[in-house]
């Protein structure tokens, strides 16, 4: 498989905050936000091996699932792009008219797009409604919401080792579980994983990551838990307290946070630091999986 210029080991980069530091504390920043401008972070890593996959059952043509702000759906259209693989999105929900941005990057970079109501997305999974689009479509690979399977699972783990620097905690947004799963699969003995979901009722995450890694290990790892209370309001969804952390982090450390995710969990580890949650001498990693992508298109 071609691969395009990928920054890789992605770097890690020391935070220093005196909110960080007065706690005792210390907090890295695993950029995988930087590994490649169209392919960020978690995406490349849930598709590498997925892609391998592909090219090597010989599809032309891929076929995922996502939200209207999906950063995965962009990942698959720009993966299609680059690898010559046709695209085909399928998008909870209306049909947006116009696109908004995220959609727009897909459709530029050749995806097309169709809609599901809400009840059949669902069922998404169900023989008959991938019946339905194998009759629309022709053939095609399938890549799971979010892109998290047993695949994605593997990429993930990989993400640990890239880190040389010792740490105790190390935390990541979670939306459907595959980096969470991959990354406490990766870790060390007495090393630990902290996800943070991103969704209102996101209780049902640990069963999701739980079997993900029971189908890529054969077990469930003990190291990781999730936290469900810093989701602002639900997925794609935002309230002032984040903007205003995400504009505090910006003025302190130069970096714009993506508020779908990497926000939230960011600012959730603060709240926990805050709270007394990790003893001094802790040494935290956030893993920042992909770029505030307003800023990216407008920028």
């Amino acid at each position: 498989m071609p691969v395009p210029a990928l920054l890789l080991p992605s770097p890690v980069e020391v935070l220093d905050d005196e909110r960080l530091d007065a706690a005792g504390v210390r907090l890295l920043l695993k950029r995988d936000d930087l590994i490649h401008p169209d392919l960020p972070g978690n995406k490349w890593r849930k598709l590498k091996y997925n892609l391998e996959a592909a090219q090597a059952a010989g599809a032309s043509r891929l076929l995922t699932f996502g939200g209207a702000y999906s950063n995965h759906i962009r990942a698959v259209a720009a993966a299609g792009a680059l690898y010559g693989f046709d695209t085909v999105g399928v998008i909870r929900g209306e049909a947006y008219d116009p696109l908004n941005p995220s959609l727009q990057v897909a459709v530029d970079h050749g995806m097309h797009l169709t809609y599901l109501d809400r009840q059949t997305y669902r069922r998404k999974l169900d023989p008959d409604v991938i019946a339905r689009f194998r009759r629309e479509f022709g053939d095609f690979y399938l890549i799971p919401e979010g892109g998290s399977n047993a695949l994605a699972v593997r990429g993930c783990a990989e993400l640990v080792g890239e880190i040389t620097e010792d740490f105790d905690v190390i935390c990541c947004g979670v939306g459907t579980g595959g980096t969470l799963a991959g990354i406490a699969a990766g870790l060390k003995p007495g090393q630990r994983a902290i996800g943070f979901s991103s969704l209102k009722g996101g209780e049902f995450l640990s069963d999701d990551v739980g079997a993900l890694q029971h189908g890529a290990l054969g077990e469930v790892t003990a190291n990781w838990e999730i936290e469900t209370g810093y989701h602002f309001g639900g997925y794609a969804k935002s309230t002032s307290e984040l903007a205003a952390f995400i504009d505090d982090f910006e003025s302190h450390h130069g970096l714009r946070l993506d508020w779908v995710y990497v926000a939230k969990m960011v600012c959730g580890l603060y709240d926990l630091v805050a709270q007394g949650r990790f003893d001094a001498g802790t040494k935290l990693v956030a893993v920042i999986t992909g770029f505030h992508f307003e800023t990216q298109v407008h920028s």
